[in-house]
């Protein structure tokens, strides 16, 4: 059985856009991931890390806990054995309180790939494969997160290019989700139902890939 964690924010968790509602795990993309994974023939378990307004590496000065690296070591501790790590983050860095660029946020990821490898986990147990996933493009923040997400679709320009470049040099898997899908158009942010099913499609072809070769 391989275990594949996703540690992500409420791209992954699965807000309905423009309400506080979630999708059901069958129809977010880690669910949809896990299905098609064991429709090929995987025996896969998805487990979901996965907090609303997650950071890579910043403070929320008003929400504790949403530093993604802060207890991430622990994470990966409690779940050993894990075959993939899916470090799906990035869009909360480009919240209006903060005040980065592309490539610093792609640094916080880069932290976040350190933190997995020196994990305590049992002698004999391995260090996952980590796969860094580019969230799509922000558009235009709108409705209740309008606010939130004001200049975000500017500051976060090259984030792809930026998580691309952590994960050559830190010999990580990459997927950039903005190839597949965009973020849904009514709020500019989140992923829409089909969207994540699209999405959880196509990443199970490149996990697929990744746990034939951990077969060998």
């Amino acid at each position: 059985m391989h275990q594949i964690l996703v540690y992500g924010d409420s791209l992954s968790w699965g807000v309905i856009p423009n309400t506080r509602n979630r999708l059901a795990f069958a129809d977010r993309w880690p669910g949809v991931l896990e299905r098609e994974l064991l429709r090929q023939g995987h025996l896969a378990r998805v487990i979901e890390d996965c907090l609303n307004g997650r950071r890579t590496a910043l403070d929320d000065p008003s929400k504790p806990g949403r530093n993604g690296l802060v207890g991430l070591e622990q994470r990966i501790e409690v779940n050993s054995p894990l075959a993939l790590v899916m470090l799906f983050l990035g869009t909360n860095d480009f919240q209006s309180m903060h005040d980065v660029n592309a490539v610093q946020s792609a640094r916080g990821l880069g932290s976040l790939v350190a933190a997995i490898r020196r994990a305590p986990v049992e002698p004999g147990m391995p260090i996952p494969e980590i796969m860094l996933i580019a969230p799509p493009p922000i558009q235009i923040g709108k409705a209740a997160i309008a606010a939130k997400f004001l200049n975000a679709e500017t500051k976060s320009v090259g984030l792809n290019t930026a998580i691309r470049d952590v994960a050559v040099a830190e010999n990580c898997q990459f997927f950039d989700a903005g190839d597949v899908t965009a973020t849904s158009e009514v709020d500019g942010v989140h992923l829409d139902r089909d969207q994540h099913s699209i999405l959880g499609t196509a990443l199970a072809v490149s996990v697929a890939a990744v746990l034939s070769l951990a077969q060998r």
